[in-house]
């Protein structure tokens, strides 16, 4: 597995694992499966492993915490802050209070079964706490010793600026495939600028890129993608059109449409990193083969135009809170 460094020197494998479906949002899954994908994820060079005290919640930082046991110090572990879940999977909203920050912070330590954090996100900015404050008890956790490297998603390119000035940060993880490059207007000039390296979330657009589905059909009541836009109606049928043309550059290789998906991250340049997710042995060797494949500029070309072309927003709107209208 090749390697690619993001900000502030931080190396990491060139494909990255994302944990999150292992324990949440994407159907029922197997722990044995899901220990056996990450071990397998080791074997292939695939040492970028990504997780969130949400998720679960706080489950999956368990299940790495126990799938990395005796191969810490081979490993890059990502985790994130910010999103606030109770016990029972309730939503309590986004925080960013120091004091919050740093028992999250533990929490997560002590989930993770090890003493220190690779790379540390901040998941979501909280527009109540200024971000100089969130990012001083960041930076104190970063003195401690507790967290090697500081991340954020999401955040909007001056909210980077205002977070860098207090402690450099290495990644920003941001949504981005060939279904999704609006960060390319605003958010990626200045993670370049800044010397911050872009961790590509969601890569193959949450299965839609894979060419694998037709529809909702197959995925359990509780996966998100139930009421995602993007996988509803008019939009479907359109989305899936532009998945046509991914498989059929894809046949033209003699490899899958999810190859050439995430050929197409890794061709946007080498300070990008894609964490594509899976809990599957099989899938997880599939995308590892993407590291593998030079897209030709007529293939990027052909690829190129496709996000203009997608209907749909990424994320169903939230439920109106109790009480209103």
């Amino acid at each position: 597995m090749r390697q690619r460094i993001l900000g502030q020197g931080l190396s990491t494998s060139a494909l990255g694992l994302g944990c999150m479906g292992m324990s949440e949002f994407y159907g029922p899954a197997d722990e044995a499966e899901s220990i056996a994908t990450l071990h397998r994820a080791f074997d292939l060079g695939i040492t970028f492993l990504d997780t969130s005290d949400m998720y679960g919640p706080f489950t999956n930082e368990e299940l790495l915490g126990r799938a990395v046991k005796g191969r810490r110090e081979a490993v890059t572990v990502a985790t994130k802050f910010g999103v606030q879940r109770s016990d029972d999977g309730g939503w309590r909203g986004i925080s960013g209070d120091p004091a919050y920050v740093r028992s999250a912070c533990d929490a997560s330590l002590r989930r993770l079964g090890t003493d220190h954090i690779d790379l540390y996100y901040q998941h979501r900015v909280d527009p109540s706490v200024p971000i100089e404050e969130t990012w001083g008890a960041l930076a104190e956790l970063v003195a401690d010793g507790k967290v090697r490297h500081l991340g954020i998603s999401e955040a909007d390119g001056p909210t980077l600026r205002r977070a860098h000035a207090v402690h450099p940060i290495t990644a920003g993880q941001y949504e981005y495939s060939l279904f999704t490059r609006e960060i390319e207007a605003d958010v990626l000039p200045v993670l370049r600028e800044l010397g911050i390296g872009l961790v590509s979330y969601s890569p193959l657009g949450r299965g839609l890129l894979t060419g694998a589905y037709q529809g909702t059909a197959a995925f359990a009541s509780d996966d998100f993608r139930q009421n995602n836009p993007r996988w509803q109606g008019p939009n479907l049928a359109r989305n899936l059109a532009l998945t046509e043309e991914v498989g059929s550059v894809a046949k033209a290789r003699d490899v899958t449409p999810s190859q050439i998906a995430l050929a197409w991250v890794l061709a946007q340049g080498g300070d990008v990193v894609p964490i594509p997710g899976t809990k599957r042995v099989r899938y997880l060797e599939e995308n590892a083969a993407a590291v593998d494949i030079r897209l030709t500029d007529r293939e990027l070309t052909a690829l190129g135009g496709l996000a203009d072309q997608v209907q749909g927003d990424r994320y169903a709107p939230p439920p109106p809170r109790a009480g209103s209208r």
